[in-house]
């Protein structure tokens, strides 16, 4: 009990030395901590309803999401059929209901064109091993593509984790700290996002598909014809808002010359001569080629900038665009153009995103919960001190001062974990203040039974501590597998607490257990008492 080697004392008192000043930041203004420069000072952030902040709840358009994917196969399909050897002449390629239809001119190639329909779907089964695509053949020359339920199920589920990861994304270029984004259901992104107030720009910025393409137009269209919403075969007509010939339309190729994904960087910049805003934008290595090829091959001819489906400008191509750069010009302000090459920045989003709820919570509130936290802390705190100090004496002394250790090595470890603090987690702290004295109490009330039994100063101390500790820990045990289920499976709130919790049982173990006793075998050495009031 007594073999308490002077490095070990020194470890734990530098430690928790160390840990009780990490704690100290969370305490002060981020502006004086800002003035720290190369100092560490984590601190603890504060949620939405601790901040203030936004809160959406965005909803996966899945339709939208199922007529990409025909659009895709329509591409996929067209393009294979020629490219392969020998040559598959089809006809029109039908969307209509939501599946995906075409005639063979020549109906002996059927056998060939099921075949290349495989090669495309992956032999007909997904990664699940079920299958995406129902191949069927109608009148012997008609195929007909459907997809399966499996198959858009395993695609939301995948959109909806590449979104996720868009939006989170998108949300961290806004600088923002310790937003919250998950995943709810199979088609829904929670978004929280503390201390920002305004949640329009926020709404506006994640309402962006940001879907990118580069397409030729297709200047032999009729302009009768697509008022009428038709295009010629191998064309679609799309919105032109700022068309300079007035028709809010446009008719574009279908074929993609050159899409975002191929983007390496998007920056706000203004243009040189007019001084608008606009959207500078690189391309890779292979894109930069791709596009400085297509320019070369289709000089004179106008070609569409489309974003999200909707045409932002048609210039011409006055000259070969070489070097991969290029820039996106339309009618936008500083912000709209920052937001575009944000969205631009971050990637496109897989599935359109709409916002079904929303919320602003204000700071007020915020400054109300920490108030009344901290007040129910502080009595908290006060109460167990009181009673600590009154039913245990110096030991109720050592307890109290480990209990107090241990709030600020909480907010320390969650300082350092860049942890985020919420309503729940107040909770949390209250009642570990609360239980953070059940290991001392055990050892107290084991080292008065021990004294009861005739045992010396030294030896009760000692089997108060050996015996008390087994308790202790299958006790905390039990307390960790609840906090870990809750941290697994809980959301939001739930998650808050179960994390102050988990740091709060390793923490009070430690301040409870190995620094009180160390306090106890420094007084034992110095005055080496002959009884105990305890």
């Amino acid at each position: 009990m007594l073999d308490f080697p002077r490095w070990k004392v020194a470890s734990i008192v530098a430690l928790l030395a160390a840990l009780c000043l990490l704690a100290i930041p969370s305490f002060l203004p981020e502006s004086v901590t800002d003035k720290w420069g190369p100092i560490p000072h984590p601190r603890v952030n504060l949620g939405l309803d601790l901040a203030g902040g936004s809160y959406l709840l965005l909803e996966a358009d899945t339709a939208d999401l199922a007529n990409s994917r025909l659009e895709t196969m329509r591409d996929q399909v067209s393009t294979e059929m020629r490219r392969g050897n020998p040559r598959i002449d089809i006809g029109d390629i039908s969307t209509r209901d939501g599946q995906l239809s075409f005639m063979l001119r020549d109906p002996s190639q059927v056998d060939a064109a099921r075949e290349r329909l495989l090669s495309i779907t992956g032999g007909g089964a997904g990664m699940t091993g079920q299958r995406e695509w129902d191949i069927q053949v109608v009148d012997t020359s008609r195929f007909i593509l459907k997809q399966t339920q499996a198959g858009l199920n395993q695609a939301i589920d995948t959109a909806m984790k590449d979104a996720t990861e868009v939006v989170r994304r998108r949300i961290d270029e806004l600088g923002t700290k310790e937003p919250t984004i998950l995943q709810q259901g199979s088609n829904r992104i929670v978004v929280q996002v503390p201390g920002l107030q305004n949640p329009q720009a926020l709404k506006d910025l994640l309402g962006k598909t940001a879907k990118l393409e580069f397409k030729l137009v297709d200047t032999n269209a009729n302009p009768a014809d697509l008022a009428k919403g038709n295009a010629p075969a191998g064309s679609q007509v799309l919105s032109y808002p700022g068309n300079p010939l007035g028709a809010p339309v446009i008719a574009v190729k279908r074929p993609v010359i050159i899409s975002g994904d191929q983007l390496i960087d998007a920056q706000q910049t203004f243009d040189q001569q007019t001084n608008a805003a606009q959207v500078a934008i690189t391309f890779d290595a292979q894109g930069g080629r791709k596009f400085a090829r297509i320019t070369q091959e289709n000089t004179g001819k106008p070609f569409a900038i489309i974003l999200d489906n909707k045409v932002i400008s048609a210039p011409n191509i006055n000259e070969p665009i070489l070097g991969g750069r290029a820039s996106i010009s339309g009618n936008f302000t500083v912000q709209t153009a920052n937001e575009l090459a944000i969205a631009l920045r971050s990637g496109k989003l897989p599935v359109n995103l709409k916002v079904v709820e929303e919320r602003t919570v204000g700071p007020d509130l915020g400054a109300d919960s920490i108030h009344a936290g901290v007040l129910a802390s502080a009595i908290a705190a006060i109460a167990v001190i009181v009673f600590m100090t009154l039913t245990y004496g110096r030991f109720g002394i050592y307890a109290n001062i480990a209990v107090v250790i241990n709030v600020l090595v909480i907010l320390a470890v969650m300082a350092m974990l860049n942890a985020t603090l919420t309503l729940p987690g107040i909770a949390g702290f209250v009642l570990t203040i609360g239980t953070a004295v059940d290991a001392n109490v055990l050892i107290n009330e084991r080292i008065r039974e021990e004294r009861r039994r005739g045992r010396s100063v030294v030896q009760a101390v000692e089997l108060g501590y050996k015996e008390a500790s087994r308790t202790i820990f299958e006790a905390n045990v039990t307390h960790a597998i609840s906090g870990l289920i809750m941290l697994v499976l809980g959301s939001g709130p739930v998650k808050g607490f179960a994390v102050v919790l988990l740091i709060g049982i390793v923490t009070s173990v430690f301040t409870a257990v190995t620094f009180t006793r160390m306090l106890v075998v420094l007084w034992l050495r110095r005055e080496k008492p002959k009884t105990i009031n305890i």
